[in-house]
């Protein structure tokens, strides 16, 4: 009879398991801005919406930034060229704990209106859990030719590109959360990339952040805005790390459960 029990343990312990990773987690952004989320100026969710349809990885609407309505002052530290930042939003989500060499993933979608000398740039930062960096994982900025990403005069990323050239498509992009400049063009360099895909292996174990932010370089015309979706950390959604996923709490309930039972018959 026991060792029948310790089968049926067994057998419910595998079941359970493969019910915890058969169950999807829900897309990040379908319900809006997730809790614990903070953002600084302009951000929201939106569904396929003009130039920028939904990301390959990710779920029924994804998050954005954009400069229209963003916050005075708003900048990147050690972007260099002439002119200066006027203003932008950024977008920081909750903390979530991984372990070293776990892959971040995730996918962006660069959208200007604003060209010519006026370079726009959105970036991308990993922070830990006392907001300090971590790695600033990409920079694009607007130009009129050429893979935008790396930005010019802004540091290399350091994730992994898919594809690993970007250049813009070119026109005036039509994408609500550029506002009244959507489908407006200024000069060459306006457009949008398309989805990109990234990739970073963590080198240490802890608690993150993670940072989205877009800015208007010298004045505040013509807006530029950046889409994010598909965020993972090692296959799964990034959540809050005091949390435990319900799958796993209940199958943890039905090991102790069986545990119980097989204890009480012998």
């Amino acid at each position: 009879m026991e060792h029948k029990m310790t089968k049926i343990i067994a057998g419910l312990g595998f079941a359970l398991g493969l019910s915890s990773v058969q169950v999807q987690a829900t897309p990040i952004f379908d319900s809006g801005i997730p809790t614990g989320w903070d953002c600084t100026g302009s951000c929201g969710t939106a569904a396929a919406n003009g130039v920028v349809s939904l990301a390959p990885d990710g779920g029924a609407r994804y998050g954005w930034v954009s400069t229209n309505n963003g916050q005075s002052g708003v900048a990147l530290e050690g972007v260099g060229g002439a002119g200066s930042a006027a203003n932008g939003s950024v977008l920081r989500s909750n903390l979530f704990s991984a372990s070293a060499a776990e892959i971040l993933k995730f996918s962006f979608n660069f959208v200007t209106s604003d060209g010519a000398g006026y370079a726009d740039y959105a970036w991308a930062r990993l922070l830990d859990g006392s907001s300090n960096l971590v790695a600033l994982l990409f920079t694009a900025r607007t130009a009129p030719s050429g893979s935008i990403v790396p930005g010019f005069s802004m540091p290399t990323p350091t994730v992994t590109l898919d594809p690993t050239d970007v250049p813009i498509i070119a026109g005036g992009p039509d994408w609500s959360p550029l506002g009244s400049d959507s489908g407006q063009c200024f000069s060459g360099g306006c457009g949008y990339t398309g989805w990109i895909n990234t990739s970073f292996a963590l080198a240490n174990s802890g608690n993150y952040q993670l940072e989205f932010g877009v800015t208007n370089w010298s004045d505040n015309s013509y807006q530029t805005g950046m889409a994010i979706d598909g965020i993972t950390i090692g296959g799964r959604v990034i959540t809050d790390p005091t949390t435990v996923s319900a799958p796993a709490t209940f199958a943890l309930f039905g090991l102790g459960f069986a545990g119980l039972m097989l204890r009480r018959r012998k």
